[in-house]
């Protein structure tokens, strides 16, 4: 990319000099503009500010490549300790139906080390192939050299759709395979489709905090990438014809596991007794708890429905509650059948991680919160008299002490 002022047009008037964001024009009078390169960023303001197109921008196009020699639907089968996450079966689902509109394979590719028990689990699913990344050096997650092997790998075996969770694993370092691979990603998708006339993947996102949704496409590089929500497509069921996916184990390629960090030690900061992605019945705590040791009111509530707690941001920012509570668009997107929120205004971030859930409750002294324009129902007063009131109408009817 190159910016230059062509000096038959240029007459020094100055335009340019007020609309540059970098400081990087200046000017003598009635002499031609002078731009500093190593200050320019080419947003391009000076060349709209210029009354006499005296300014341009100059792209250096790469050759088109051949996109026929990509096939193929994969998806990053993550994973925890050997244990495959449970967005990754739905992924199976909704690629299996984007494999068979587009006439090829599906496969799942894992990476990671001791694997044997979660591939032996992937292939009673409808795969055709599960790729095999198995060193010691993986078997950590580290987002440096996780992004540097998928990319490897991407590029030597040519996916033309690659699918991931948007878990924090996902979100974290997708986005580097995306730009090592020169291709575009579409994050939190709750729509996949394959186009009828062109063959593109359609992937559907919501846009400014929910309210459009805007489909977007990947037409000139590939492989089309997305993120996809938890809980927005149903779990693929396994084969029912006894047969079981091919395993390839792809040659672990030990330049690529280099990485600027080191990971020293592993602190589990919750205990999974129930797990929130996965839970059915979420009692969240906000602000409105007002003090730390509340939370104890909203546990015992999640306790007597069989559900999990989670929280707020403010929650989690201001020490109350370990990070692995957090729900919303910095925390952990869920979709549980019913969501009780206590104490939560419910700003867009939060309504981004739950706005999806089947059945919404809300608890807050605000008549005007945010929260009450997603809920189903709402209690309008305060969430510390209501959720003990809540709790022991629950214990009575399952006739519980």
């Amino acid at each position: 990319m190159s910016i230059r002022v062509i000096e038959d047009k240029c007459n020094g008037c100055g335009l340019c000099v007020k609309s540059c964001p970098q400081a990087a024009i200046s000017v003598e009078p009635k002499k031609m503009a002078i731009i500093d390169v190593e200050l320019c960023n080419y947003c391009g303001s000076c060349v709209s500010a210029c009354n006499f197109k005296a300014i341009a921008i100059e792209i250096e196009k790469q050759a088109q490549e051949d996109l026929s020699q990509y096939k193929g639907v994969w998806v990053f089968g993550e994973q925890y300790k050997g244990k495959v996450s449970p967005v990754v079966f739905e992924l199976i689902g909704v690629g299996r139906q984007l494999a068979d509109d587009r006439g090829c394979d599906l496969a799942v590719v894992i990476l990671g080390d001791n694997l044997d028990e979660a591939v032996a689990d992937l292939a009673e699913y409808p795969l055709d192939k599960v790729y095999v990344y198995e060193a010691p050096e993986l078997a950590q997650y580290d987002g440096e050299r996780y992004s540097r092997v998928l990319t490897d790998v991407v590029r030597e075996l040519k996916p033309e759709i690659m699918l991931a969770g948007a878990t924090t694993t996902g979100r974290s370092f997708m986005s580097q395979v995306a730009i090592k691979v020169y291709t575009g990603l579409t994050a939190d998708c709750t729509g996949l489709a394959i186009g009828k006339d062109d063959g593109l993947l359609y992937q559907t996102r919501p846009a400014y905090g929910g309210n459009i949704m805007a489909t977007i496409l990947c037409p000139y590089t590939r492989p089309q990438m997305a993120t996809v929500r938890h809980k927005v497509f149903p779990t693929s069921p396994k084969r029912t014809d006894g047969a079981t996916a091919e395993i390839v184990n792809l040659k672990a390629k030990p330049q690529l596991f280099s990485s600027r960090s080191q990971i020293l030690d592993f602190i589990e900061q919750c205990e999974a007794t129930v797990n929130l992605v996965e839970a059915d019945i979420i009692v969240s705590g906000g602000r409105g708890i007002q003090d730390p040791s509340n939370f104890a009111q909203v546990e015992e509530l999640a306790k007597a429905l069989g559900g999990a707690v989670g929280a707020s941001r403010a929650a989690v920012d201001a020490g109350w509650i370990p990070y692995c509570h957090q729900v919303g668009q910095t925390g952990k997107t869920v979709c549980p059948k019913l969501y009780i929120a206590c104490g939560i205004s419910g700003a867009v971030q939060h309504q981004a991680g739950m706005s999806s859930s089947d059945m919404i409750i809300a608890i807050n002294k605000d008549p005007d919160a945010p929260i009450f324009q997603i809920a189903n129902f709402g209690f309008v007063g305060d969430c510390l008299e209501i959720i003990p009131m809540l709790t022991k109408r629950i214990k009575a009817m399952r006739g519980e002490a």
